[in-house]
């Protein structure tokens, strides 16, 4: 007697296997969700969920299973694997994103990861969108071996290619360790969370192996450790739905690829509002310190300046603000800390952020209040020249809108570094407090009167008398706006009508660099 054949599935029963499937995929593993949720973290859908407007996100290779059958992996195939792709939208605006899952397999990337992520990156760069990388991982999947570190390899790969192309964010929200660490490090922007997200290289226990070192995981590579110390992370949130609000909010101040402009937001200022208070920012005295943000936010929009890199070498300032609804990038120098001196992380800092402006089209602000480059051994053998080197050529590189004020001190070569017009820059304004020279009074008296100071049988007023005619004559913007290097003395109330109308002056500015395969920036 013939045996039967299963008669084939209905549609009804085709839909309901479909349902089944699909509620497998989002909740393979419940109660790894449980931990996370223990853990004060969110799932990786969750994550995506919280970042995206509300029911915009499509995800895309839902059924993914990896393929590996060493170790008995053939065992456990959860559907999707370790990492949730796909796009939706950020106030409206398409972006692409890879969430990846801690619950599957730690959240270790494999070959099929890879291809996921791979393939979520590569559809962000043809359609020209954002990339957001939520990373939640314990590294290389070691039942996959080297196919592991190749998945690595092909990512990296994206995140070069992609780079000044579509912006780039990674969003650490679990541990990120070994080579999984460098995918983040070649986005354009790193955010963390305190207390529950770490990156490092390698982990405490091989340390204290390899070197005797003792040092815990939030010392190593926490959030505040990557944002005050190593400079790797550009922001700190107090907790996950933080981060992605933060997330959110930096990407409407950044174009969705390099070939347009950032979205402009309807302004509620008054472009021609002239704040008084700006009047009193810079102190009557020369030497007293004073927070270089205040004038920051008396000048653009509403006061709203969203800082990047606040915590890491805090003598420069760099962030987004609005000048008339449009998006700028703004780096100051910050008299509050170490007198806005340039040191090697401070130019690294404001290096890379005005590398990135450019990159996206988005024009530069720049607030200048520089004494000159920190002196010491610590420094030159450390590299100040080459790191120096990096700011100066960001700044000449840059072919976006660059708009300069002086405030103070304006000193040596940090005052061709800081957006110059030597350097390029377009409009420079100059308040009337300003000091443009070699150096400061003291030590140019110092240097040029040495031999009348020896012989003087009054140095000490000698000195005062030479210090003040000094200052008359050069610790002025007179001198520098005689030879065209400071287009207008202003004043400061009139800082914000000056700014925008240059900005719109400068929308329009095409500048087309030399033919040449790319520039070699001192690194």
């Amino acid at each position: 007697m013939s045996q039967r054949t299963k008669p084939p599935e209905t549609y009804a029963e085709k839909l309901a296997r479909l349902t089944e499937l699909r509620e497998a995929a989002m909740h393979s593993v419940p109660q790894g969700e449980d931990k996370q949720h223990e853990r004060g973290k969110m799932t990786a859908r969750e994550r995506v969920e919280k970042l995206l407007d509300p029911g915009s996100f499509q995800e895309l290779d839902t059924f993914v299973r990896h393929r590996t059958v060493d170790f008995e992996m053939h065992k456990n195939r959860p559907w999707g694997d370790a990492v949730v792709t796909g796009h939706g939208t950020v106030d409206g605006r398409r972006v692409c994103v890879f969430s990846q899952d801690f619950t599957v397999f730690g959240g270790s990337l494999g070959e099929v990861m890879s291809e996921k992520m791979c393939k979520v990156m590569d559809l962000a760069a043809k359609i020209g969108c954002p990339i957001i990388g939520i990373n939640d991982s314990g590294g290389a999947r070691i039942q996959e071996g080297v196919v592991s570190l190749g998945g690595y390899g092909n990512v990296f790969t994206r995140n070069v290619k992609c780079s000044g192309v579509i912006p780039q964010i990674s969003l650490i929200m679990g541990p990120c360790a070994g080579g999984a660490v460098y995918s983040p490090a070649l986005t354009d922007f790193v955010f963390m969370v305190k207390e529950s997200s770490h990156m490092f290289i390698t982990g405490p226990d091989v340390i204290k192996t390899v070197t005797g070192e003792e040092v815990d995981f939030e010392e190593l590579g926490g959030a505040m450790s990557h944002n005050s110390k190593s400079g790797v992370a550009h922001l700190a949130a107090e907790d996950e739905e933080a981060c992605l609000e933060d997330t959110r909010y930096l990407i409407s101040y950044l174009p969705q690829n390099n070939l347009e402009t950032p979205p402009r937001v309807l302004p509620s200022d008054d472009p021609m509002r002239m704040d008084e208070e700006l009047d009193s920012v810079v102190p009557e005295n020369a030497q007293k310190p004073y927070d270089m943000r205040d004038a920051i936010r008396l000048t653009v929009d509403d006061g709203e300046f969203f800082e990047i890199h606040e915590h890491y070498a805090r003598n420069i300032v760099c962030g987004f603000a609005r000048l008339d609804g449009y998006a700028v990038g703004v780096v100051g120098s910050q008299p509050a800390h170490m007198a806005g001196v340039l040191d090697i992380d401070a130019s690294d800092k404001a290096a890379r952020f005005v590398r990135t402006c450019d990159a996206f089209n988005i024009p530069l602000l720049t607030f200048v209040d520089v004494p000159g480059f920190l002196p010491g051994t610590e420094q030159e053998w450390g590299g100040i020249i080459r790191h120096g080197a990096k700011l100066l050529y960001a700044f000449a590189e840059a072919t976006v809108p660059k708009i300069t004020v002086i405030t103070r001190k304006a000193y040596g070569g940090a005052y061709d570094v800081m957006a110059s017009k030597h350097l390029l820059a377009d409009v420079n304004f100059a308040w009337p407090t300003s000091e443009i020279a070699v150096m400061g009074p003291d030590g140019a008296v110092n240097i040029i009167y040495r031999r009348d100071l020896a012989k003087s049988p009054t140095p000490d007023e000698r000195r005062q008398k030479l210090v003040s005619d000094y200052k008359t004559h050069f610790a002025n913007p007179y001198a520098a706006a005689e030879r065209g290097y400071i287009d207008d003395v202003i004043v400061p109330h009139q800082t914000r009508p000056k700014l925008i109308t240059a900005l719109h002056t400068l929308l329009t500015k095409r500048e087309p660099g030399p033919k040449r395969k790319h520039g070699n920036i001192p690194l």
